[in-house]
């Protein structure tokens, strides 16, 4: 199974500090490392990265990254980086296979939550989405700032930054199918190019699933607040 990364855009709240938000060093190494790191170490090896912004010198390091090591990593650019991050997920479609994970490039999480959100059943139309339901006072969230997720039943029924009544945070942590190409297509469509319409697009159909993380870590680092937290978090965890 491949693990698709989006890595496109510019990171408009740490861009003072770095060129490239995915190679922004935390807790000694770069965000995208992370990432890729997580998710091998939960056995997935083939990575797909969608570039954009800065992609020379995000594309060079992921090549050393995977010189002498059991992984593979190849690139797309997304020329439109500077738009929606659904068009980033777009790119993905014909290389990212039949049922693919998806993850940001800048979410650093627990390999636990992939080991078992890979081994979920999935059908060919559906996604799950790994949610975090400590809603209240959690210390590694930004709550004015994350995807907020209101589930029912095991299912999305609502999504978005902007959702009043919620019981669950979106961690950027998905199990996909070919379907979420088809969804992001008529999401763009009706005039809105971002991943989360596309999933609001297969929630009215019943095929937006969730996937509780229970208790697994997760961090969206987005600006320099949450750097902080995700030092103090891996200083932890190591």
């Amino acid at each position: 199974m491949k693990c698709v990364i989006i890595a496109a855009g510019r990171g408009s709240r740490l861009a003072a500090r770095a060129a490239s938000k995915p190679l922004y060093p935390v807790n000694g190494r770069p965000l995208i490392e992370w990432v890729i790191g997580a998710a091998a170490r939960a056995g997935l090896k083939d990575f797909l990265v969608v570039t954009g912004h800065a992609r020379d010198r995000l594309e060079r390091y992921l090549e050393r990254l995977s010189h002498g090591k059991d992984i593979s990593i190849s690139c797309v650019f997304n020329e439109e980086w500077e738009k929606e991050n659904g068009l980033s997920v777009s790119k993905a479609r014909g290389l990212a296979g039949d049922t693919f994970v998806l993850s940001m490039s800048d979410h650093i999480f627990d390999p636990g939550i992939l080991v078992r959100l890979v081994a979920q059943p999935i059908a060919s139309d559906e996604v799950i989405l790994a949610v975090d339901y400590e809603v209240r006072n959690n210390p590694w969230v930004d709550a004015e700032d994350v995807t907020r997720v209101l589930a029912e039943d095991g299912n999305i029924v609502g999504v978005g930054k902007g959702l009043e009544a919620y019981n669950a945070f979106d961690t950027g942590i998905f199990l996909c199918t070919s379907a979420i190409f088809r969804a992001l297509e008529e999401s763009r469509k009706n005039g809105d190019s971002t991943l989360t319409g596309g999933i609001r697009v297969l929630a009215k159909k019943g095929k937006a699933r969730v996937m509780d993380i229970d208790g697994g870590f997760w961090l969206d680092v987005d600006d320099e607040k949450a750097v902080e937290r995700a030092d103090k978090l891996l200083a932890l965890k190591r």
